[in-house]
Parts: structure tokens; sequence; C-alpha cells
């Protein structure tokens, strides 16, 4: 039974913390809940720093998830500019890393979130190369675009990811020149596999990116402190005035790692190990969002998910948890993409190696269509590009684990609603 003497500690002030602490008050808890965030911002969300952020389409504002009278209002106790360096767990207790302030609670919330994987070459040192996870980083990003853009300047993007490939539109928008290089011979080939990453990169080079496939960055070349150029591994180089490196981001684990909470391996994407109820091996830590590895039913294995929905919904669901209620975390995956005048929606889990077959309802090449990703008949995953309002009968697909017939999946006049039933 939680009651009102009962202090619980959510450490990282991402969405899933601050929509956490806000399931815990509209839930009733009415202990002492502390939030504790290493950036000096109030929470914020990600999407927009790639998209309507850096664009300027959306106000620094607009980004918060909420307003920042809100925390005291709940009485939330909101530390900014804090940061967590150690947990005590037989002593229950997290020590400020500024002034080793010792403050205890009864259960605790990591919500740590990952951090960008950095270039190990030589030249990263230099004023134009830049990295995106931050309200900062896109904040200093949409100045250099914007510089870029009006200077006729050249970005070169080290990864065709999502986040690699959002910037990349961004940039061509500003009007600046843009370069991907890319080790796949894809972008979005680990996501999407070769069937579908062919059509992000026809999209991105009908608006003028090039793209280097097959090839790493091996140098970033400088002079007086200014990026020139990368250099590549094939021993190609393309001129340059700034570098974003957009290869991928690590969970931040080293406070669970040295608590000696349990990790996840790297072949499930590393992070905290949780159960379903997004619980430790410490069943008073409980942890949430980008950092936590958690068992699937639907996909038979852990996941670790980097995207909004995740913190939006995992947050909420460690709170419940943390409150004693009955929890079981499956939500189905969801993540989504604004390039241009393109927008999808990706539901499921389904990298390559795992699918037989990729089926395509509608027109590819219009590049409005749906295309499904299934394993012997059963749908794995499923993305709607330029086709909206079927995200539901999507993820009820994927719930169903029923076979499907492919032909019927691919025809547009078989409604969606009706399979699977």
């Amino acid at each position: 039974m939680v009651d009102a003497d009962q202090t619980f500690v959510i450490v990282g002030g991402g969405l899933a913390g601050a929509k956490a602490a806000e399931t815990l008050r509209a839930e009733g808890f009415t202990g002492r809940v502390i939030l504790i965030c290493d950036e000096r911002d109030h929470p914020y969300e990600r999407p927009p720093l790639s998209k309507g952020f850096l664009l300027g389409k959306e106000t620094r504002e607009s980004v918060f998830v909420h307003e920042p009278a809100w925390y005291a209002q709940n009485d939330i106790e909101l530390h900014l500019g804090q940061t967590v360096d150690a947990i005590d767990r037989t002593a229950k207790t997290v020590r400020f890393g500024d002034d080793g302030t010792l403050v205890h609670y009864d259960k605790l919330l990591l919500v740590t979130g990952a951090e960008p994987r950095r270039l190990d070459i030589p030249g990263t040192d230099l004023a134009g190369v830049h990295h995106l996870r931050r309200l900062a980083h896109a904040e200093r990003l949409k100045g250099v675009l914007a510089a870029l853009g009006r200077d006729n300047g050249h970005i070169v993007i080290a990864g065709g990811g999502w986040i690699g490939l959002e910037i990349a539109a961004a940039a061509r928008e500003y009007g600046a020149e843009v370069t991907v290089v890319e080790p796949e011979p894809t972008p979005l080939h680990g996501v999407l596999g070769p069937e579908l990453g062919s059509v992000f990169a026809d999209l991105h080079r009908e608006h003028g990116v090039r793209f280097h496939f097959g090839a790493r960055l091996t140098e970033i070349v400088g002079q007086d402190g200014m990026v020139l150029a990368v250099r590549t591994d094939d021993g190609e180089e393309h001129p340059a005035h700034d570098v974003l490196a957009a290869i991928g981001a690590a969970p931040r684990t080293s406070l669970a790692e040295a608590a000696g909470l349990t990790l996840a391996d790297r072949a499930h994407g590393g992070g905290i190990a949780v159960d379903a109820r997004l619980r430790t091996s410490d069943p008073d830590i409980y942890a949430a969002g980008d950092v936590a590895s958690f068992p699937h039913g639907l996909f038979d294995t852990r996941l670790r998910v980097e995207h909004w929905a995740n913190a939006l919904n995992g947050g909420p669901a460690a709170a419940r948890a943390m409150l004693g209620q009955d929890v079981t975390y499956d939500r189905v995956p969801y993540f989504f993409s604004d390039q241009y005048d393109l927008g999808m929606e990706y539901s499921g889990w389904a990298p390559p190696g795992t699918y037989d077959e990729v089926v395509i309802r509608g027109d590819a090449g219009k590049r409005e269509f749906v295309a499904f990703w299934l394993k012997e008949g059963r749908v794995l995953a499923g993305m709607n590009v330029n086709v909206w309002d079927v995200t539901e009968p999507i993820q009820k697909l994927i719930r169903s684990r029923e076979r499907i017939d492919p032909e019927a999946l691919a025809d547009p006049r078989v409604p969606l609603d009706g399979l699977g039933a």
C-alpha cells in the first residue's frame, strides 16, 4: 500500500520522466515526487528537434512537456541541471553529483535515456562537428543550417538512419548542400531492409541529396579549427563546411551498472534489463524509455526502443507499476517521420533477418502505400507512407499473430479492418 510518507525519485528529465511524474499524481499518489534532470531546460519532447523546431516551424516553448509552473502546482520537486552519480541500493539513496547531497527513495525510476554515439576519427574536435540529442544541439544546428543555406554551404551527414535523413531534409529546405555517408547499401537498412530503404533514397535524391553508400568516415579535414572536407574508407573525399554525426545512440547505463543492476546484452540493444512490469533486478528500482530493455511477448525477444511513443507510454506504465498496479508493458513499437512532403508511421518490429516477405499495398513509386513485413504469413510490422488512419488496424494485425493472405493484404479494396478477424 502506497502512502503519503513515501518518496518516489525519478532520475531523468525527458518525456518519460515528466509523464511518469504526471501519472503518479493523476493516480492519486500523495507522497514526495522528486524529478532530477541533468539539463537546465524543463522536460521537453525530442521529435521536434529534428523536425518542426529545427525547421523554425515550431516555437521553443512548444517543445516542453508541461508549462514550467505545472511542476510546482502539482508538488513535483524538480531539480534542473543536476546529475545523480551514485545509487546506494542498501540505504536506498541517490547522490547528487555536484554537492554529494543524498536523497532517500522508496521507489526509484531510471529514465536516463541515450546519448549520441561519437565518431572516433581524427578531426572531431573541429568547430563544425555536430550531434543532435538535446534542445541546445537543435538550437545550434538550426543556426548552422540557416547559414549554410544562405552561403551555399555543404554539410556531410554520417549515417542514413531516421535522424540523419530528417536533418538532411531540413538542411535541403534551408538550401544547404547535403551528402549522406552510410555504410549500408541503402538508408534505413537496419530498420526497413533493402526493399524499402530505396524509397527514401529516391525521395532524397529528388531533393538534391547526394548519397555515398558502402563507406564510413575516416577523417574530418580542417584548417584553422574549421571543417574543410571529410575522407572515407574507400579513398573518397567530400567537401564540407559542417559535419553531423548521426550514427545511432547508446543507452546511458553507467549509473545502473555501477549500482549492480542487471543489463541487457548488446545483441538485444543493451540497456537496463527490466521485466514486463518495467522493474529492474532490484524490486524497488524501475526503468523506462530509451534506456530500458523489456521482454516483448509478441516478438519473443527483448526490445530496447528509442522512439517517442515508448517514452510517452513507458513512463506512465512504470509509474503505475511503482504504485503496485498490475502492469504488463507490451505496447507495439511505434514511430513516425516527416521528410519533405512525405509522412510515415511505422508499427511493429521487423529488422532484416526476422521476416521472409514484404507486401506492398498501394503505389510505392508514388510514395502512397502501406508496407507489411511478414514471417510465415504473420504480420510483424507495417509502415504507412502518405496513407493515414491505418495505425490501429495495422497494430491489430500484428497483435493477432494470425496468418494473413498476402494477396488480400496487398489489395486496397480489402479493408484492413476485415483481415485477421
